[in-house]
């Protein structure tokens, strides 16, 4: 069978659901355990930072759950910067958590180092639940055919852009990789100090939205292989279009070569970006940054090359079960608890980031706010993941794409020869045991 990763679909209806039947009661899901919790305890893992006020955030929640079930909860923050290391650690020793946010990369190969608990049954048993995921993180949540990850929150990558530089030219948001030429080589006449569309070399995640905007895919798998697919003739016109944004139309810069989207956005606070892909959790930290760009910043979704919306990765996490708790029916209880309902939308709404159920995104979906509307449009019309198998870390570790963009930048291998190495890495570490 022949598998690819899919854009999320469109929320259709589904988005005017209500998630009432999600909102409480205990799971009679088949699974071992009650979730009863009197005089129990649940010990959970947050990575810390996503949320700058999380104390007030964690207290209520535990309350909640404290009120629904009779048992209390441990919540402690860990820094994403060692928690991969403590997860390998802790899942060798049988130390994990009960429950804990999983990283979109992470889920599958806890996964398949059998150190989760399958969520299926439990989403299953409510109501209307498993139809209001988001697609895109739900597929990075699923391992050989089950659920390990239950979606909890995501960002999603859209054009950000210059609102007032975009007026004094008379230029309007790009809706097709020709109106992003167009406005690129107006913004470079008329404003030679600013970088129209900088290429920043060191950000995997900017690379993948021109892949899939041209109707190439990252890797498929088929049967038991995968085969990665940046050097097939759509990946390459993808890849050869962002790339000439910088070699060919001279809107980036020789220093964006090395640089992080962290160096991207310090970048366009400082007034010299006039376009760029960033998050949708950025645009406040833009503004908080320099005041300045208060009412100067726009957003719009990434367009295919002739128009729609480019797939753009989701960035987020998971709510994971590991299999040393002692109640998975009162850990489900509580990884419902905090990505539905009211604490979904109330961490979304002190985050940034969207929640991971489509019903708590009315709001979002509903916004005329310039800079949601277009990230909300995006996450639900073109969210998209990396290849979700264990292996993918490998290939993050190695930065084969990263790799791979920095040699055509610094004109060290032409995209052919480039995407040519860049897949036939891919494919090895995607394929080894």
């Amino acid at each position: 069978m022949h598998k690819r990763i899919l854009p999320v679909v469109a929320l259709g209806a589904a988005a005017t659901l209500g998630l009432a039947a999600c909102a409480g009661g205990a799971t009679d899901s088949g699974n071992s355990g009650s979730a009863d919790g009197e005089g129990q305890e649940l010990t959970v893992w947050i990575m810390k930072g996503t949320n700058p006020d999380a104390t007030a955030f964690y207290d209520k929640v535990s309350e909640a759950f404290e009120d629904e079930t009779g048992a209390t909860v441990t919540i402690e923050e860990i820094q994403w910067a060692d928690a991969h290391d403590r997860f390998v650690t802790s899942i060798a020793g049988g130390t994990t958590p009960d429950v804990a946010e999983t990283g979109t990369t992470w889920t599958a190969e806890f996964a398949d180092a059998g150190a989760l608990e399958p969520l299926d049954e439990y989403v299953d048993a409510e109501k209307g639940l498993r139809d209001d995921l988001v697609e895109g993180l739900a597929v990075a949540g699923t391992y050989e055919d089950e659920l390990y990850g239950m979606p909890w929150y995501a960002g999603v990558r859209s054009i950000v852009y210059r609102t007032d530089v975009f007026e004094e030219l008379g230029l309007e948001a790009p809706k097709t990789w020709d109106d992003i030429v167009t406005a690129g080589e107006a913004i470079k006449a008329a404003k030679p100090e600013m970088l129209p569309f900088p290429v920043a070399g060191d950000a995997e995640f900017q690379v993948y939205p021109w892949v899939w905007g041209a109707g190439g895919e990252i890797a498929t798998q088929d049967g038991g292989e995968w085969t990665s697919e940046l050097d097939s003739s759509e990946s390459q016109a993808g890849i050869e279009f962002y790339t000439g944004l910088a070699t060919q139309h001279g809107f980036s810069s020789a220093g964006a070569t090395t640089w992080k989207e962290t160096d991207l956005r310090d970048a366009f606070t400082q007034g010299n970006v006039a376009m760029m892909l960033s998050g949708s959790w950025t645009p406040k930290a833009l503004i908080e940054a320099n005041p300045d760009l208060e009412g100067k910043i726009g957003a719009a979704v990434i367009p295919g090359e002739d128009g729609g919306i480019a797939p753009s990765v989701l960035g987020g996490s998971h709510l994971s079960v590991f299999n040393t708790t002692k109640n998975a029916d009162l850990a489900w209880e509580f990884v419902k608890l905090m990505s539905t309902g009211e604490f979904a939308e109330q961490w979304s709404n002190e985050t940034g980031y969207f929640p991971g159920v489509q019903s708590a995104m009315e709001e979002a979906l509903a916004s005329t706010d310039p800079l949601v509307a277009p990230f909300a449009e995006q996450m639900v019309d073109g969210g998209a993941s990396v290849p979700v198998t264990p292996n993918f870390g490998a290939v993050q570790a190695k930065k084969t794409t990263n790799s791979m963009i920095q040699a055509i930048l610094s004109g060290q291998k032409d995209v052919e020869t480039a995407t040519k190495d860049a897949a036939a890495e891919m494919t090895e570490l995607l394929n080894q045991k």
